[in-house]
């Protein structure tokens, strides 16, 4: 009696190991991502962050609307008060609080629409190149030559500031730095074969733009987005602190900064020092994520 036996193709078994052992490109971006202390560390230290800001208003709830001027510069410790009092009587941890949120949100909201408006400008001018390229490359230039903060501090000047007024002044001045980086990115990728068979079936520039060109920059969008909330974070707290921010009685770190270095002479140390950590820990923070992506993608590129 004789027994059926399939006909092994050659090499299949090994293809399927092989295949096993070799970890996925997801799996490997993942993996340089996670092995990047620093990056891991920014993860954190963000999440906690925003949990200070958004979860800890409801742990610690304080009066940051009317003022109470007998309760004003309270050193830490006293009536309650953990990290003292503002010069307006606010509870110090309440309006930090209060005041991340409003940083943490113009920032976000200003870096996300500055790169989302640089990305399309400039792969734009880098996929159909020639005069469309120069022309918009000359007003890149142009802006590019005006100092970012002065032109800040002009129209801040001028405009009455709110949440929405300083997310689109910051996101009119950042969006610089992502247009200039993706036209790069565009001018390679626009003679790749993939390119140009879709053009030879007969599809159009924006179908090149954003189905081609826009997915295949993303680790550079997404790179250079980290830094663009960084630095978007930082305009706040420049303004803030020259007396261009929203007015009271809402509040962000800049501001507080600003209004604690009035009594540097007092030795009221609690008014700047607060203020000022929470702003370079959370530029750092977005700063070491932005490493710790540049790496990933930098080993899915050459995989």
């Amino acid at each position: 009696m004789t027994s059926a036996v399939s006909p092994a193709i050659p090499g299949t078994d090994d293809e399927a190991a092989a295949a096993q052992a070799t970890p996925s490109l997801a799996r490997r971006t993942l993996r340089v991502f996670t092995g990047n202390k620093l990056a891991l560390s920014g993860v954190v230290l963000l999440v906690l962050l925003l949990a200070f800001c958004y979860l800890g208003p409801l742990v610690h709830p304080t009066e940051q609307v009317h003022t109470n001027l007998s309760q004003a510069n309270l050193s830490p410790g006293a009536a309650g008060h953990l990290l003292g009092t503002t010069d307006l009587g606010y509870d110090m941890v309440g309006r930090l609080m209060v005041a991340g949120q409003t940083s943490l949100e113009i920032g976000l909201a200003a870096g996300l629409l500055a790169t989302l408006f640089g990305t399309v400008y400039g792969a734009v001018a880098g996929y159909f190149g020639g005069w469309v390229d120069a022309a918009m490359m000359r007003v890149t230039d142009a802006a590019l030559a005006i100092p970012a903060m002065f032109l800040l501090v002009v129209v801040a000047a001028i405009i009455t500031p709110s949440k929405g007024v300083l997310i689109l002044i910051i996101a009119g001045v950042a969006w610089l730095s992502p247009a200039r980086l993706v036209r790069g990115e565009a001018l390679s990728l626009r003679n790749r074969e993939y390119v140009q068979a879709m053009r030879m079936m007969g599809g159009g520039g924006a179908r090149a733009v954003f189905k081609h060109i826009v997915p295949n920059a993303i680790g550079t969008v997404i790179v250079n987005c980290t830094f663009q909330i960084a630095d978007a974070i930082l305009y706040v707290s420049y303004l803030a602190f020259l007396g261009l921010s929203i007015p009271p009685p809402s509040a962000d770190w800049g501001s507080m900064l600003s209004a604690g270095i009035t009594y540097t002479q007092n030795g009221y140390w609690w008014l700047i020092f607060p203020p000022g950590i929470a702003i370079v820990l959370v530029v750092a923070a977005f700063n070491f994520i932005g490493d710790g992506l540049r790496d990933a993608f930098e080993v899915r590129l050459r995989k």
